[in-house]
């Protein structure tokens, strides 16, 4: 270490003393200091200096300074000079820029000169004491903030939603003799975007055009951007073509303008517009024309476009890899759709949900459901949008354990309190057949709306509770709930499923007295409940008073007046709804086939044929099992095997109604081929087959081969025997007087003979005149159904026949006794 010159030590020493012997001759440069090299005083005249800590500083130095008042040292003469600029601020604060609102960090001023852009900071170190209560003092506005201040200002707004509070900086800007920039029309537009004003956008536009800033790209876009979101296409379009120059930013917002706005030809005209022009293709633009492309379902072209993406390299950005899988889902390629999801290198929840999303739509649920698990897999998180598309794949699937496991999920991932995906669970459970779980979501959900009501009130319908339905129902009015169009169509299909007409009556009342306008869905469903329930009456009255009617409405009409009997009442309404124009449809003709057959209408039968077949219909299965019941009940047989033959495709109703058709006709050995061809080429059959058959068998006499079938039902076709069946077991054998091989199938039935069986017997006694046996059934009749008057008339009629006259008369006395008529 170099030694203290004393001579050093001395000189310092008395420059010390001169400091001390007259402060005020020195500058005071201790609150300015940059560094330590810098000098803490300074002569004014000679510019010597002197450090408090420096080495060669006296001890006696540093206990003198402490006695020195802060006013008896000089300020430097840069603190000088601040002071003198706050001094200038004061005199007249309207030529400075007031930027404390905006202000990024410490070091940007808090205050700039408009002309000479000199700065003050109200926190600086150099900052006079007296500027804080002056500066409390001075009048609000009396700075003017500048540009950019006011700027920031709108920016943030509009940042923060708050787009209302935006416009009214803005325009408080103007009034202020500020003039907007650039920046300032872009955020005032997204203002007027995000409160879809079009009269507040448009005054903005015309200070655009009156500032000269719309051949700004960017100012342009945005107004593009405006006009499209406030549904002005026409005006986006007018600005677009105004632009002396496109960016790729106008383009994309024009393009992406009009996908919103359904113009999709356009979005890609334009696109192909842009690669005439060589414009630099973006994400964006990729974006808005797959999106075009799936709106048009134009496949092919997205195929094209797709090959750009790669070409250019875009195919790895994931939002264009989402907006591929969108496209390719929306035009029904399902793989392309999994295969451009399967080469993205990430994917985001967007990605997942896009692909599950397809997968539904392609109604291929279990991909949809393995997806999930995939997911779950690679630990990402679904959201609100994945479970609401998994819970309709299990519901189209009714797989209540992978219902459950998805429940599960829910409820780990806190997305059960939503109403709308409690709803979704709700109608889930009722779909799985779980009615059960789902009244349990549906009362634990704390809120409930209008569609929460609807799903449970559907779930009670479709599982054939119709009573809770309506208990339901009402709870929903006590409630407070106002039901809609969904809620009145789901009672009243309850109303129709329990045959609760009265209850039907009470919701039309309060339809009407509520002033429910309900559209022809609603009426079609009024009138449907009515014909089910057997008010024909309150069906037509119904029907005659909706303003519109659709296939629909006279469908429900037509099978109303063929369920309950009156055919040509279905038939003539069928001919007023083909005078309306009105096109029918598969179920039409099924009512009007029925109607054709229970009154024998051949022609008309025939003539409904040939419509089927003009409409394209022929080879729609239940409408050629139809026809062969028409043909064979109005008398053709002929026909019925046509219509038979005919079918592309038949199922076990098209064979057992054929069989049906020769029973009726007694055609038992034509019964017998088509039985064996039916077992050769569907290898099953059920106990109605059967019944069809043994009906043929009696009909036509062939006890034998009746016998052999009667023998095979359980051994070789594995069918058991209902009551139905050993009526025409014992029908076949009384026919052929076998009453004795009837009546001991009777006692050997593994249930109890019902009502119809003992009947069959009773009547082969009255054919065959056997008055014994006649006698000891209808003693069984009588006793087991004493309150029936069948058995009473069929051994009377026993009696008549066999010329006991004596007989007869008691047992009418006995059938008045009992007030039977």
């Amino acid at each position: 270490m170099a030694l203290i010159n004393p001579d050093q030590r001395g000189s310092v020493e008395q420059l010390w003393l001169q400091f001390f012997s007259d402060p005020l001759q020195w500058w005071d440069n201790r609150l300015g200091k940059r560094n330590p090299q810098h000098p803490d005083f300074k002569h004014k005249c000679n510019k010597q200096v002197l450090w408090v800590h420096s080495w060669s500083t006296p001890l006696w130095v540093r206990a003198k300074l402490a006695t020195v008042t802060t006013s008896v040292v000089t300020k430097s003469g840069q603190e000088t000079a601040t002071e003198q600029l706050w001094h200038q601020f004061f005199s007249d604060p309207s030529q400075w820029w007031d930027h404390r609102f905006e202000k990024i960090n410490a070091r940007y001023p808090d205050f700039k000169h408009k002309k000479t852009q000199e700065a003050l900071w109200i926190d600086g170190i150099s900052t006079p004491k007296w500027v804080y209560p002056d500066l409390g003092a001075l009048t609000p506005g009396r700075v003017q903030e500048s540009l950019f201040s006011w700027n920031v200002r709108i920016a943030k707004s509009v940042k923060d939603e708050r787009y209302k509070t935006s416009l009214d900086y803005f325009r408080h800007m103007q009034r202020e003799g500020v003039l907007p920039d650039s920046f300032s029309f872009i955020w005032a537009i997204k203002a007027c975007t995000g409160l879809r004003c079009l009269q507040e956008g448009r005054l903005i536009h015309a200070n655009v055009i009156e500032s000269g800033s719309e051949g700004d790209s960017f100012v342009g876009s945005s107004l593009i951007d405006m006009y499209v979101k406030c549904e002005s296409i026409d005006d986006a379009w007018e600005v677009f073509n105004r632009l002396p120059t496109h960016h790729v930013v106008s383009w994309n917002a024009m393009i992406l303008g009009f996908v919103k706005s359904r113009n999709c030809k356009n979005a890609l005209e334009l696109f192909h517009k842009m690669g005439c022009e060589k414009v630099e293709l973006d994400g964006v633009t990729f974006v808005g024309v797959l999106n075009a492309c799936a709106g048009m379902l134009a496949l092919e072209e997205g195929r094209c476009i797709h090959a750009q993406i790669s070409e250019k390299g875009w195919e790895s950005d994931i939002f264009v890899g989402n907006a591929l899988i969108d496209m390719y889902s929306k035009c029904g390629s399902i793989e392309e759709a999994w295969r451009a999801f399967s080469i993205m290198p990430t994917h985001d929840l967007v990605s997942w949900n896009t692909m599950i999303m397809a997968f539904t739509n392609g109604e291929q649920w279990e991909k949809a459901l393995e997806l999930l698990q995939q997911m779950k897999r690679e630990q990402v998180v679904p959201d609100k949008l994945t479970f609401i598309l998994i819970l309709k794949a299990c519901s189209v699937l009714m797989v209540l354990k992978e219902a459950r496991r998805v429940h599960a999920q829910v409820s780990q991932c806190h997305c059960e309190s939503d109403v709308f995906i409690g709803s979704c669970l709700v109608g889930m459970y009722a779909k799985c057949g779980s009615i059960e779980d789902a009244y349990r979501i549906f009362n634990d959900m704390t809120t409930l709306d209008v569609v929460s009501w609807n799903t449970m009130i559907m779930g009670y319908v479709k599982l054939g509770q119709g009573e809770k339905a309506l208990v339901l129902f009402d709870q929903m009015q006590r409630e407070s709930t106002l039901p809609d169009t969904t809620t009145f169509l789901g009672i009243l299909n309850a109303c129709s499923s329990i045959l609760a007409v009265e209850e039907g009556r009470h919701i039309h009342a309060q339809m009407i007295r509520s002033g429910f306008k309900y559209d022809v869905c609603v009426g079609n469903c009024l009138v449907n409940m009515y014909a089910k329930c057997g008010s024909i009456e309150d069906a037509c009255r119904v029907f005659n008073d909706m303003p519109t009617h659709n296939t629909v409405s006279w469908n429900c009409m037509i099978h109303g007046y063929e369920k309950f009997g009156q055919s040509e009442e279905a038939l003539l309404a069928f001919r007023l709804m083909q005078r309306e124009q009105m096109v029918p449809d598969p179920i039409t003709f099924v009512g009007v086939l029925s109607a054709c057959a229970s009154t024998a209408s051949f022609e008309e039968g025939r003539s409904i044929h040939g419509q089927i077949v003009q409409s394209g219909l022929q080879s729609d299965i239940v409408l050629g099992n139809c026809l062969i019941n028409m043909y064979a009940k109005c008398g053709s047989v002929e026909y019925a095997r046509r219509a038979f033959n005919s079918m592309q495709t038949r199922n076990l109703i098209s064979w057992t109604t054929m069989l049906g058709g020769y029973a009726l006709h007694g055609l038992g050995k034509e019964a017998l081929r088509l039985f064996e061809q039916m077992h050769q080429e569907l290898c099953w059959m059920d106990a109605t087959t059967y019944i069809c058959l043994l009906s043929a068998c009696s009909h036509s006499g062939l006890v034998d081969e009746g016998s052999y079938y009667i023998e095979s039902v359980n051994g070789v076709y594995g069918i058991t025997a209902s009551t139905e069946f050993y009526s025409c077991v014992v029908d076949l054998f009384g026919r052929a007087g076998l009453l004795d091989e009837a009546e001991h199938m009777i006692r050997k039935m593994s249930c109890e003979p019902t009502f119809s069986v003992w009947m069959a017997l009773l009547g082969a006694c009255r054919i065959h005149n056997n008055v014994e046996m006649g006698e000891r059934v209808a003693r069984q009749v009588i006793n087991c159904y004493p309150e029936n008057a069948s058995g009473y008339v069929s051994i009377s009629n026993i009696y008549a026949a066999a010329g006991m006259w004596d007989c007869s008369p008691k047992l009418q006395q006995m059938r008045m006794e009992r007030h039977l008529h």
